[in-house]
């Protein structure tokens, strides 16, 4: 099965890039381009909708053959120029999971295209037109939901961090003197607080951060300061379990470009994640290595002269960080959907914790370029990510970036 996708933005030229590769068949070939160069021979069709789009394909033919990317405020611009009421529309920003179960179908039709009857197709792309209509309502009703959870989130935040700062303000003592037990309480509360801001930040940031396109600000920056900030925040709650956090880091050679912020709220999160499932007087160890990171696909179709990340060297291009803690281990067949919004897998040690922390750690690490998994090691479960070693400049900046979205989508994301 060919797939062709037609679009400008990167992040979804990567996702599905990665879908098809990893589609159960060896005969899945995958390409893109930027703009309408024809449509070619394919099997399916991504398009990617802007309204600056110059031309759409002519659906009529073999509509099932096409899939249509189309930002909630395009609908009706989308439908006056594409007239035919079965064009089948997912809405951006389009999840993996969503992309996924369309091309796995589209893979099945393939598979049986030859053995079945032309009224057994016509019936089943009945039901399939049906059932992504259906989709299409309720991706509109799950931005509702989210747009509703992000105003409400933000509200949340501002007497979260005056409750803090009041936490604060009685530690300094400038309204008068605390004995020790008052001051443990009004620490325990502030370090609760912390915990509640970052919660609400992480829900915050998942649930905007999918409808609003934006590129991390890269900066050269140490790897090392952004790993003490987090240990800052984290090590009063590993301390209240007796958890000992050893830190390895080695130094890179090559700069690391990223966003600090960013980088910080990666860290607190996994450790946060571990010291949660980390039994009492166990144990947390981080390791940081420069590492190469073969960045092909494993099953590309591509032969190596096509590939424009083809490397004969195995020089370190990555800069590597486990955490590894010495908690239960995580079930092989959830390694990955823990990483997944608002997923679980269930039972009494779930690693996902409704997937906050480490859905919103994979949104950033991927908005850098890395990569981050999680896998299970002798010594407990262990996180990974990887952030890229530039050469060179990277290739943009935050005075650089291209403001892609418009004023009218920022304002109905905004909360």
């Amino acid at each position: 099965m060919d797939v062709k996708l037609v679009t400008q933005d990167r992040e979804l030229h990567k996702m599905c890039r990665e879908i098809v590769t990893n589609l159960p068949h060896q005969h899945c070939s995958f390409s893109a381009s930027t703009s309408d160069d024809g449509e070619g021979e394919a099997d399916v069709f991504l398009w990617d909708f802007e309204p600056h789009t110059p031309r759409l394909p002519d659906i009529d033919g073999n509509p099932s053959k096409h899939l249509f990317l189309v930002h909630r405020n395009d609908l009706p611009l989308f439908r006056d120029r594409i007239a035919a009421a079965e064009a089948r529309i997912f809405l951006k920003p389009v999840r993996r999971a969503t992309l996924e179960v369309f091309l796995g179908q589209a893979l099945a039709a393939y598979r049986d295209r030859e053995a079945a009857t032309t009224t057994l197709r016509a019936d089943r792309d009945e039901i399939l037109q049906c059932l992504i209509e259906t989709n299409l309502r309720l991706q509109e009703y799950d931005q509702d939901r989210t747009t509703f959870l992000a105003r409400a989130v933000h509200d949340f935040r501002a007497p979260l961090t005056a409750l803090s700062g009041y936490c604060g303000l009685l530690l300094s003592e400038p309204l008068g003197p605390l004995s020790e037990n008052q001051k443990e309480v009004l620490r325990r509360m502030q370090h609760s607080a912390k915990r509640l801001t970052r919660m609400t930040s992480a829900m915050f940031q998942l649930s905007v951060g999918r409808q609003v396109k934006r590129l991390p600000d890269l900066r050269p920056g140490d790897i090392r300061e952004c790993l003490e900030q987090a240990l800052h925040e984290i090590t009063p709650f590993a301390d209240e379990k007796g958890i000992a956090i050893r830190v390895d880091l080695a130094p890179c050679d090559l700069p690391l470009y990223f966003e600090a912020g960013q980088m910080e709220q990666v860290l607190i999160n996994v450790l946060d994640n571990a010291c949660k499932f980390t039994p009492r007087s166990g144990s947390i160890d981080i390791r940081g290595y420069p590492f190469f990171r073969e960045r092909r696909m494993s099953k590309s179709s591509l032969p190596p002269a096509a590939e424009r990340r083809w490397r004969t060297t195995t020089e370190p291009n990555t800069y590597r960080i486990d955490i590894q803690d010495s908690g239960n281990a995580i079930p092989e067949e959830h390694l990955e959907s823990i990483f997944e919004e608002y997923t679980s897998y269930g039972g009494g040690r779930d690693r996902s914790g409704g997937g906050l922390g480490l859905a919103i750690t994979r949104m950033i690490v991927d908005q850098h370029d890395g990569a981050v998994w999680a896998e299970n090691a002798d010594s407990g479960p262990m996180f990974s990510f990887v952030l890229p070693m530039f050469r060179q400049e990277p290739l943009y900046t935050a005075e650089q970036l291209d403001e892609t979205v418009t004023e009218e989508r920022l304002s109905n994301a905004r909360c």
